[in-house]
């Protein structure tokens, strides 16, 4: 395992336990970001470092019975913290590294990541083997509950130029890792970058 894995299974593994009590409010803003994808009934969608798995009940009613919802994190302990939170019933939900998903090539419709991008540590190549899972048309949406301000202000943090999130940033580095982006909303309370995988 990488020293850069190592790194975020410390960083989660810590936190799991009380994640979701200490982001209460967020339910909405993940509903409001999954109606945003445009799922339909029998769709097949990756919840992508799903994290305790709060995106996963609004995925498995916009693809309803019918349709496939995958969770993938790198940390055990998140994923045990989804089981307890009962959401392993909303989708199935599997250990795995973005970076090489046991996914069939064009296998889904769409993927869901809820503040992964800064986590990555190698975002070109993660964000390549994110499109190699979708079919071509297909959708990827990139969420935080708050805007790049807010969460540097909560951070104590500047944002600062480099800022992989900014939008001049991620669109050249999405248009080289097969996504063509179509949204980009950066506002306090939320981020949403969404983008159509290329054929």
């Amino acid at each position: 395992m990488s020293d850069d894995h190592t790194h975020v299974q410390e960083f989660f593994g810590s936190r799991a336990a009380d994640w979701d009590r200490r982001f209460p409010d967020d339910g909405p803003a993940y509903a409001a970001a999954v109606a945003g994808l445009g799922l339909r009934e029998g769709d097949r969608v990756l919840d992508a470092g799903c994290g305790t798995g709060r995106a996963l009940p609004p995925l498995r009613a916009a693809v309803g019975p019918s349709g496939l919802v995958v969770g993938a994190d790198l940390t055990p302990a998140m994923l045990q913290a989804a089981v307890r939170a009962g959401r392993d019933g909303d989708g199935r939900l599997v250990l795995a590294d973005v970076a090489a998903l046991p996914l069939r090539s064009r296998s889904l419709d769409a993927v869901f990541a809820a503040g992964l991008i800064a986590h990555l540590p190698d975002p070109a190549a993660d964000l390549r083997e994110l499109a190699r899972v979708v079919r071509p048309g297909g959708v990827l949406a990139l969420f935080h509950p708050v805007g790049r301000a807010a969460l540097a202000a909560r951070q104590g943090r500047r944002i600062t130029p480099d800022d992989l999130r900014a939008e001049h940033n991620l669109r050249p580095l999405l248009a080289g890792s097969g996504w063509e982006v179509t949204a980009y909303v950066d506002e306090d309370a939320r981020f949403l970058v969404r983008a159509t995988r290329a054929s």
